[in-house]
């Protein structure tokens, strides 16, 4: 049976299908060379931290973290006075710090709830791993310690703890 189809449809859905996987195979996430944390203060302050590794981060997001995209809240948004370079810099997360603007304000933090705290770049070019936490979490850190998304050499991620020094030295391992 001879086939009623068109060759000009066979090649325009050929290259649908061809446009399809290559999109399907194609990542849309943007590069991580960077590692968010959180650590606090004497007096109790939640501060930011990041360890930039090798190019550079402009701001820093914390959100209700959730599986659902739709359901994912800002709960406060930090850009830096300049962008973060190589190395690592901290800030407070609830009272405007030195080289950084509350481009939306932290809102209060409940418990139950799961938050997740990011570095981007304006451009896209680049992001820090994120780590998720919880009030409980947070109430388990002194001060001087970094709680991170560890990545270990075959790649898996877990949440560790370490001493600000030890994680300055280690996060950017394996990236």
């Amino acid at each position: 049976m001879r086939s009623t189809t068109s060759p000009v449809f066979r090649r325009f859905a050929g290259a649908i299908a061809v446009s399809a996987a290559l999109a399907a195979t194609s990542g849309c996430t943007v590069p991580v060379d960077a590692v968010a944390g959180i650590s606090v203060t004497g007096d109790g302050h939640l501060l930011g931290v990041m360890m930039v590794c090798g190019h550079h981060i402009d701001g820093a997001t914390l959100y209700v973290d959730s599986d659902y995209v739709d359901k994912q809240v800002t709960v406060g948004k930090w850009t830096a006075g300049r962008p973060l370079a190589t190395g690592l810099a901290t800030w407070t997360l609830d009272s405007p710090a030195a080289g950084w603007t509350a481009t939306r304000p932290l809102a209060p933090l409940t418990a139950k709830t799961t938050y997740a705290l990011y570095g981007w770049t304006k451009d896209d070019s680049w992001s820090a791993n994120s780590i998720s936490f919880t009030l409980r979490d947070r109430d388990r850190l002194t001060p001087g310690e970094v709680r991170y998304k560890k990545i270990s050499d075959n790649g898996d991620a877990s949440e560790a703890t370490l001493p600000i020094a030890e994680f300055k030295a280690r996060a950017c391992q394996n990236m």
